[in-house]
């Protein structure tokens, strides 16, 4: 018991020692920690890391077990690490300036949430209206609703646009004869910010083989992110939804809306609060979907 209470009252001491700036101090250096996570984890600098964790345990190892040649050599490649890993990690290096210097965010959003809102409903409404149209001429489509994931390395396999969610953008875009129409099409914060962008295929050896690639890309999409894909079949015109590796298929146009809006846009309390009228509205919705194809 006296253990306990001098390790408790050391305990106490430590605390008394610790200031405010101490604690903005580790704050900040969480937040950087945390962010560097995120940063790499949505790229492929992951395995840079991985690369130069095996690095260190070589040279760690050389050391131990005393492979005087082996260390040698890790050791003077270590000096230039530094100068490697600027190099190695430009592309993220010039995201995450890029990130911070830009007027779109997370900060920002935050302190304008209505404007972010009014972006998403607007890209909603528009692709809704797009798709609807399309589905009609049985032109394919491809859409990606980026989330907390960020999808900047398929952004460079196509064209940046950073432009405003329109239908006739969408129906240029996704034309039979445009040069980025067998792409899919980025969305972020409300802004079409790529084209002719190419997505990972799914390793679901259990898919359906009705499906063809535009819809096996979409749901390799939902495999690897958070983020909401809408297909429309190029040959049915039947519009669907990949997320988080299911595909909800066949959709109406007041379905396709209300599921994109409840994903997207955030909830107000009162509505969180009851999630199963949500849910009962959209089997209702399936439901008159599923006579009307019996009909």
């Amino acid at each position: 018991m006296d253990a306990v209470l001098s390790v408790l009252e050391n305990i106490g001491k430590y605390l008394m020692l610790i200031r405010p700036a101490d604690i903005l101090d580790v704050a900040i250096m969480a937040f950087a920690a945390y962010k560097l996570l995120s940063l790499l984890k949505t790229t492929r600098a992951g395995n840079l890391v991985k690369g130069v964790g095996i690095f260190l345990v070589a040279l760690v190892l050389s050391y131990t077990i005393n492979l005087r040649g082996v260390y040698y050599i890790l050791s003077h490649v270590l000096e230039w690490g530094a100068l490697a890993l600027v190099i190695l990690f430009q592309p993220e290096l010039r995201q995450l300036l890029e990130t911070m210097g830009s007027r779109n965010i997370k900060l920002l959003n935050f302190l304008n949430p209505e404007q972010k809102i009014s972006d998403l409903e607007q890209a909603i409404s528009q692709t809704v209206v797009a798709c609807t149209e399309m589905s009609k001429s049985r032109t394919g489509v491809l859409i990606v609703f980026e989330r907390e994931h960020l999808l900047d390395d398929l952004v460079r396999s196509g064209t940046v646009l950073d432009a405003t969610v329109s239908g006739e953008l969408l129906k240029n875009i996704f034309f039979v004869k445009a040069p980025m129409h067998d792409g899919a099409v980025i969305i972020r914060r409300g802004r079409v910010l790529a084209a002719g962008c190419m997505l990972p295929l799914s390793r679901n050896v259990n898919l359906s083989r009705d499906l063809g690639m535009r819809h096996r890309a979409g749901i390799g999409m939902s495999e690897t992110s958070d983020a909401v894909v809408v297909i429309v079949s190029e040959e049915t015109g039947s519009i669907s939804v990949a997320l988080g590796g299911m595909l909800k298929r066949h959709l109406q146009p007041e379905t396709l809306d209300q599921l994109l809006r409840n994903e997207l846009i955030p909830q107000p309390e009162e509505e969180m609060e009851k999630p199963r009228f949500a849910l009962m509205e959209l089997l209702r919705l399936r439901r008159k979907e599923d006579q009307d194809g019996e009909e």
